[in-house]
């Protein structure tokens, strides 16, 4: 939200406060309270009929240091987000007369005494950020002032508080969200209200008030509502956010590079959940308004099967519910008269089974009646139930703020996953409206992005209590903070064209960059139908994502659908990802330790290299694979390298980095390039992601330029764990494991070494 018109004016009917100076710094138990007042205290006199600012710094972990701005401290708190991860007792203070800090851990915050006000945060020796003249503000805004409230729906307050946190020359800016415009926000004003705008709009399914810098930092703003970022794009040399209401929270994340920082953020924030292996294979849908039935399930999976094309999730797209009934979650018998049945024979046949839900009650279903009466739905002020025709007839609107609603909507489901349902697609939960009232009496506006958190959590918990820990799986499409502890996530409703390709990529690595390590994708683009070349494209990037997922609106995704070469193409990029578990099953463990995503954007990886700054075209498959998806009809494509020896994974051709390339590609392959001395942990197997990592896995040695040692865990879905030792020394290989006899050691170009006794020498 903008409230100046240009550097020295206020718009019209804008007002504005600033804090002007610390005028006193009071320490205390691992915190600092600062009177900020908005004029500089010259006399006594000075103090009367003048609004402060008190700023009050605190550490909830090392390296994380908490600033809360208020003015009036009597008004009703809006709550934050479940710090989860958040401790007492950091945060060394020291005042003097110059000023006070607070340091946690690498991290310190300064703030001078007196004027101008000045508060920086500082780490290795440096300011990575800070808050200067006119950046503590408190604005009002009358009724007809010019300014933009933001998002439909969120109306316009009279007062908020804003910060603004310094630009340094070069710096960009990540995060954000879901968001599928340039990866880079820098010049972009950003509204954290999540909304159903598709792919090809501004509008996000996942905001994130959270964003980072290729400067050695990251803020959270910790305001679970509204939230308007101006990222350079109204005094160009800050960011500023801002918030309805009479405070503001923010915490500064410090770290030596970007996986540091969502390191820090997941512990705060918390980690991503732990996957079965069963989620990382292929998923194919109904789609939407197609038709179907079991005889059209069966010869989807009867030709997926008769054409090699490995299976792993069936999923059941809105309709396996009867029409208008959305959501009663009973089967419509007219398609589907035995779901018991069907869904033993899918188990019967080695598959898992998911289902699509909503939290929306259709007035035509038989539980809107009960919810209603009960009173488990949203109400409006005037105390009729919430009700509206978008997307299903009388629309009503489960509230999860009401613990009972919460337990009677998860026993609902509870009734579907005893049929033998083993996950589910939990859609919507953007368009939640703001004037309304919720049991618990939270704030609408509040409610409207933190909505979807309860709702996903609702369901998360039910399959964390019913299928156990490590097999809990949501395809969800909405979140905000916190959502990442109950993945998979995927990227909303694309078109089927290559520009909606890259926008989603795009968002994809921005949500990657705001704490999601598990994400997909429609393959093939939701809208419309696809030609046979982009869905053979996409395809191919579709596999190379951490989940993937065959799905449309209006038309099927099975492949040949398209033509025989798209069969060939879903066989051999299907295979290859298998193939590849325990390589990726590695790369999902790390996301659940440290936050790590599985699909790395470049610059978390390749951070020290400016060339990767604004790359939204490529990106890293775990810790050793570069991928460039191809975009266009003609299969050239143009991606970059960083520095080192880079081996292409289907020719062997190695090429030194960095440097930019040009390829063109057939279907069957694209830029997927392994990383300078990767030992790649390669599967016995390419029809199934879950089994035995361990039995007849494959080391694989990519070239590198001089000797080095690595280590390589590999974990199997049982949680058996291997460790190997890889030592390249003066021409020669040498890998070790006290963990596992039995194990093969292959040198790309070269020999290939069965292990004795856990040990295997070869040749480089």
């Amino acid at each position: 939200m903008k409230f100046t018109d240009g550097f020295w004016q206020m718009r019209p009917g804008v007002t504005a406060l600033y804090a002007q100076e610390a005028y006193d710094i009071v320490p205390g138990e691992g915190r600092i309270t600062v009177t900020a007042p908005t004029a500089v205290i010259a006399t006594r006199g000075t103090t009367l009929n003048r609004p402060t600012m008190t700023v009050t710094l605190s550490s909830p972990l090392p390296g994380v240091i908490g600033v809360r701005i208020e003015h009036f401290q009597g008004a009703a708190t809006r709550g934050g987000f479940d710090l989860v991860g958040a401790e007492t007792g950091h945060g060394v203070v020291s005042v003097d007369a110059d000023g006070g800090t607070l340091t946690s851990g690498d991290l310190t915050a300064r703030v001078g005494q007196g004027a101008p006000w000045n508060l920086s945060f500082e780490s290795g020796g440096r300011v990575l950020t800070s808050s200067g003249h006119r950046s503590v503000g408190y604005v009002g805004v009358a009724p007809d002032a010019f300014v933009d409230a933001g998002p439909v729906g969120a109306g316009r307050a009279s007062a908020y508080v804003h910060e603004q946190l310094a630009l340094g020359v070069g710096e960009l800016v990540y995060g954000l969200g879901e968001r599928f415009g340039p990866v880079v926000k820098n010049g972009q004003s950003v509204d954290i209200w999540n909304a159903d705008g598709g792919t090809s709009s501004e509008q996000a399914y996942k905001s994130v008030p959270f964003y980072l810098t290729n400067r050695g930092y990251g803020v959270l703003v910790n305001d679970p509502g509204h939230v308007s970022f101006e990222v350079g794009s109204e005094a160009v040399e800050r960011v500023q956010f801002s918030v309805a209401g009479e405070a503001l929270e923010y915490f500064v994340i410090a770290g030596d590079d970007p996986r540091q920082i969502l390191d820090r953020y997941t512990q705060l924030t918390g980690r991503p959940a732990s996957l079965p292996a069963w989620s990382y294979g292929l998923w194919l849908s109904t789609s939407f308004t197609t038709d179907y039935d079991e005889a059209t399930v069966t010869s989807f999976i009867d030709g997926m099967a008769e054409r090699d094309l490995p299976l792993s999730v069936f999923h059941f797209d809105c309709f396996w519910m009867r029409e208008f009934n959305w959501s009663d979650f009973e089967w419509d018998a007219r398609v589907f008269p035995d779901p018991v049945g069907l869904l033993r024979r899918l188990h019967d046949r080695g598959l898992k089974v998911c289902v699509w839900i909503n939290p929306y009650i259709g007035q035509r279903s038989p539980l809107f009646a009960e919810a209603a009466a009960a009173g488990y739905l949203v109400r409006k002020p005037d105390g009729d139930v919430w009700q509206w025709d978008l997307w299903q007839a009388g629309m009503a609107l489960v509230d999860f703020t009401n613990p009972d609603a919460t337990r009677w909507y998860q026993d609902k489901l509870r009734v579907l996953l005893g049929q033998g349902v083993d996950a589910f697609k939990t859609d919507f939960g953007e368009r939640i409206p703001v004037g309304v009232d919720y049991f618990d009496g939270a704030s609408p506006e509040r409610m409207h992005n933190w909505y979807t958190q309860l709702y996903n959590r609702a369901v998360f918990d039910l399959l964390v209590e019913e299928r156990g820990e490590g097999e809990a799986v949501l395809f969800a499409r909405s979140a905000t903070v916190g959502g990442q502890t109950m993945p998979v996530h995927w990227g909303g409703d694309s078109t089927s064209s290559y520009e909606s390709m890259a926008e989603t990529l795009r968002g994809g690595l921005s949500i990657a960059l705001s704490g999601f390590a598990f994400w997909s994708h429609d393959i093939g683009g939701f809208e419309g139908e696809p030609d046979a070349g982009v869905f053979k494209r996409w395809t191919a990037f579709g596999l190379l994502s951490s989940h993937s997922r065959f799905h449309g609106s209006d038309s099927y995704r099975v492949p040949w659908k398209f033509d025989e070469e798209a069969v060939d193409v879903t066989r051999i990029f299907t295979k290859l990802k298998l193939s590849l578990m325990p390589y990726l099953y590695a790369a999902g463990t790390e996301a659940t330790t440290h936050g790590t995503p599985v699909l790395r954007p470049m610059q978390l990886e390749f951070a020290d290299d400016p060339a990767v700054g604004h790359l939204d075209r490529q990106y890293m498959f775990g810790p050793d694979l570069l991928v460039a998806p191809v975009f266009s009809a003609e299969g050239t494509v143009e991606f970059y390298l960083p520095a080192g020896l880079w081996t292409d994974y289907f020719t062997g051709e190695t090429v030194t980095g960095p440097g930019w390339r040009t390829e063109t590609h057939g279907f069957d392959t694209l830029p997927l390039y392994v990383r300078d001395g990767a030992a790649l942990a390669v599967g016995a197997r390419d029809d199934r992601p879950d089994y035995d990592y361990l039995d007849g896995l494959t080391l694989r040695l990519y070239p590198t330029t001089g000797d080095d040692r690595r280590e390589v865990v590999v974990t199997t879905p049982e949680g058996a764990s291997a460790v190997f030792s890889v030592v390249r020394r003066g021409g020669i290989a040498i890998v070790t494991s006290d963990d596992v006899a039995d194990f093969t050691v292959s040198v790309v170009g070269g020999a290939t070494v069965a292990a004795a006794a856990g040990r295997a020498e070869v040749a480089l």
